[in-house]
């Protein structure tokens, strides 16, 4: 599971995702193209579950599926 999976399992287009974390739509590309991950404070890391609609084990599933791309 990588971040375009979470992003598609919730429903949501990356300008959705994009407008209400309050980021660039580039950003939530790069993180479905696997070129970027969140770096987020703890707060914003927290919203960002909550949007994705995810937890933090799949969120560090995801980082492990970009990492084995690298």
């Amino acid at each position: 599971m990588n971040m375009k999976d979470l992003r598609l399992r919730s429903g949501k287009r990356a300008e959705e995702i994009a407008v209400e974390l309050g980021i660039a739509v580039s950003t939530v590309r790069n993180w479905d193209q696997l070129k970027t991950m969140p770096r987020m404070t703890p707060v914003n890391m927290q919203r960002l579950m909550d949007v994705y609609q995810c937890n933090l084990g799949e969120l560090i599933e995801a980082e492990k599926a970009r990492e084995a791309t690298a």
